[in-house]
C-alpha cells in the first residue's frame, strides 16, 4: 500500500505522544527536560502547519468537513496557547509540570479525536489520489518547518 496522508499524520502523532510522555517524567532542573520541552513544541508546531495546509484546508472546502476542521484547528491554537505558557514558566516550577500535564492531556486527546474521527470524515471527503499527493506534500513542509523551526 502506498503512503497515505493518514500514514504520514500516524508518524508524527506516535512522535508527540511519545515526546509528551517522557517530558512529563523528565526530572526538574535538568537540560533534558529543556530539551524534550523543545522538540516537543518543534515538533507539534511543524505538524499543525503542514497539516492545517494539507488536510484540513481541503476538508475546510467540503460542507461535510467544515466543522471538524474548525474543532480540530480549534485545538491547535489551544495547545499553541499551553505551549507559549511554558515557554515563559521556569521549566523546575510546580506550575510548569501542571500546565505540561494539561498540554499532554489535550495533545493526547487532540490525536485520539482526529484519528476516530476526523480522520474517518475527511476520508470520504477525499480521493485515494488526493490521499496520496497530500502525503507527499505534508511531508515536505512538515519536514521544511522542522529545520525552520530548529534554526531558530
Amino acid at each position: 500500500m502506498s503512503d497515505t496522508i493518514y500514514d504520514a499524520l500516524r508518524e508524527s502523532h506516535q512522535i508527540q505522544r511519545s515526546l509528551c510522555r517522557r517530558l512529563l517524567r523528565s526530572k526538574p532542573h535538568t537540560e533534558h527536560r529543556i530539551t524534550l520541552f523543545s522538540d516537543l513544541r518543534i515538533e507539534l508546531a511543524a505538524h499543525a502547519a503542514a497539516e492545517e495546509r494539507y488536510l484540513y484546508v481541503p476538508i475546510l472546502m467540503e460542507d461535510m468537513g467544515l466543522s471538524p476542521s474548525r474543532h480540530a484547528l480549534h485545538e491547535h491554537h489551544e495547545m499553541d496557547e499551553l505551549v507559549e505558557q511554558l515557554q515563559e514558566e521556569d521549566t523546575s516550577g510546580r506550575g510548569w509540570l501542571a500546565t505540561a500535564r494539561k498540554l499532554s492531556h489535550e495533545v493526547h486527546h487532540h490525536l485520539r479525536e482526529e484519528e476516530r474521527k476526523f480522520f474517518q470524515v475527511s476520508g470520504k471527503i477525499l480521493t485515494d489520489p488526493q490521499k496520496l499527493k497530500l502525503a507527499k506534500h505534508y511531508r515536505r513542509d512538515y519536514a521544511r518547518m522542522q529545520r525552520m523551526l530548529r534554526e531558530k
